[in-house]
C-alpha cells in the first residue's frame, strides 16, 4: 500500500475538466533543470495557443532559465512539477476535478512519453481519469508496470506499482493508457480505506459491474494485502447508492446502529413521484443527503429551490418528516444520530 497524501477536497461530479489542454509534442527527456543565469531579459514568449510546456519548450521560445523564474515568481507560470509549467489563468480556470485529471495528462506529457517501459495509469489515478468518485484520495500520479523504472521513481509525486496487466485489463482514455474500470476499482479497493472502498464499489455496482465479479476477484485474492477492506465494502455495497454522500450517509447510519432506510424510495405525491435518498416508510421520516452538485448542476439554483420547497410541502402534508444532511453533517456523528432518532421515535420508531 503506498503511503497517503490525502486532500480535504470533497468527492466532486465528474467533467471533463482538463479539455483543452494544449501540449507540444516532446521528443527526448528534459536535462536537468540547471540554475538562474544573470537576467538577460525575455527573450521571446509564451505561444497563445497552448498551456503547458517542458522547460526545453520554453527555452526553444527563447525564454531562458531567469525569465521562467520570473514568469513563475510574477504569476503568470505555474510549475506543477519538475520540468513542467502550466498557464495560471488555465489552471485557475479548472475545477479541483480538472486540475486533477491535468496533472496526469502532464505527467505523461512529461515522462511517460520517454519510458521504454509500458506503463498504464491505475490506482487513483486511473479512477479520476475514468471519472470515478473519490474522496480524500492521495493525489499522487499512480503508473503500474511489468518492470521497475528508475526515471519515474525519482519523482516525488509518482507511485510505481510493479504488475504485468493482461490486455483485457486496460483500455485508453483520451490517448492514455489506463486500467479498466473493473481492475481500477480492484486496485483502489485493496489499497483505500473502507470508507472510500465502499464509494469505488457501489460505483462499481451502478456502473453494470456485477456483485458475482467482485466476488470472483475478491476470491482469486485471497490473502491478499488490503482483502479484508476489499470484501467489507463488497459485503455492504449497493447500486442504489448514487453519490460518494450518499455512500457515506448509509454507512453512517449503520455506524449509529439504526436500522436500514430504504433506498431511493418513491412517494406519490399530488404534485407527482418524489424520490427520496433514505426512507422509513413505516415511521414516515426521509434523510436526504444535499450534496453541492446535486441540485444545481443543470438548473438555475432558483428554480430547483422552488421546485424542490414544492415537493417537501407535498410531502409534509402526507405527514412525512425530511432531515436535510450536508457534508459537514456527516462528521459529526452524534448530531446526526440525535435528529434522525428524535425524528424516527417521533414517527413511532421504539
Amino acid at each position: 500500500m503506498t503511503t497517503s497524501r490525502a486532500n480535504n477536497n470533497q468527492a466532486a461530479p465528474a467533467t471533463a475538466g482538463a479539455k483543452g489542454l494544449h501540449l507540444v509534442s516532446g521528443g527526448q527527456p528534459d536535462p536537468p533543470e540547471s540554475p538562474p543565469r544573470a537576467s538577460s531579459g525575455f527573450q521571446g514568449r509564451l505561444p497563445a495557443n497552448e498551456h503547458a510546456w517542458r522547460t526545453r519548450q520554453l527555452n526553444d521560445s527563447g525564454l531562458n532559465a531567469d525569465a521562467i523564474n520570473t514568469l513563475v515568481g510574477t504569476g503568470v507560470l505555474l510549475r506543477i512539477r519538475r520540468g513542467c509549467y502550466v498557464r495560471t489563468t488555465y489552471w485557475e480556470s479548472l475545477t479541483w476535478l480538472g486540475q486533477e485529471k491535468a496533472r496526469i495528462f502532464l505527467h505523461a506529457h512529461t515522462a511517460v512519453a520517454s519510458e521504454r517501459t509500458r506503463s498504464v495509469y491505475s490506482h487513483a489515478s486511473a479512477a479520476r481519469l475514468h471519472g470515478l468518485p473519490l474522496w480524500k484520495a492521495d493525489d499522487f500520479i499512480h503508473i503500474t508496470r511489468a518492470g521497475k523504472s528508475s526515471t519515474a521513481e525519482k519523482a516525488s509525486d509518482v507511485r510505481v506499482h510493479c504488475l504485468q496487466l493482461r490486455d483485457d485489463e486496460c483500455s485508453v482514455i483520451d490517448g492514455l493508457p489506463v486500467t479498466n474500470l473493473l481492475r481500477t476499482t480492484v486496485d483502489c479497493a485493496l489499497t483505500m480505506n473502507y470508507q472510500q472502498a465502499l464509494i469505488l464499489m457501489d460505483h462499481a455496482l451502478r456502473s453494470g459491474i456485477h456483485r458475482a465479479t467482485l466476488e470472483k476477484e475478491a476470491q482469486a485474492l485471497d490473502g491478499h494485502r488490503g482483502i479484508r477492506i476489499f470484501r467489507a465494502a463488497l459485503n455492504f455495497a449497493s447500486a442504489l447508492s448514487e453519490s460518494a454522500g450518499e455512500s457515506l450517509t448509509r454507512d453512517l447510519i449503520r455506524t449509529c446502529g439504526i436500522e436500514p432506510a430504504q433506498l431511493q424510495f418513491t412517494v406519490s405525491t399530488r404534485k407527482g413521484l418524489y424520490r427520496a435518498d433514505f426512507a422509513w416508510p413505516a415511521y414516515k421520516v426521509i434523510l436526504e443527503f444535499d450534496g453541492a452538485g446535486k441540485y444545481f448542476k443543470y438548473r438555475p439554483t432558483q428554480e430547483v429551490l422552488r421546485d424542490e420547497r414544492i415537493r417537501e410541502n407535498c410531502l409534509i402534508e402526507l405527514g412525512w418528516s425530511i432531515i436535510r444532511i450536508e457534508w459537514a453533517d456527516l462528521f459529526n456523528q452524534h448530531a446526526f444520530k440525535t435528529r434522525l432518532v428524535a425524528a424516527l421515535h417521533k414517527g413511532g420508531m421504539k
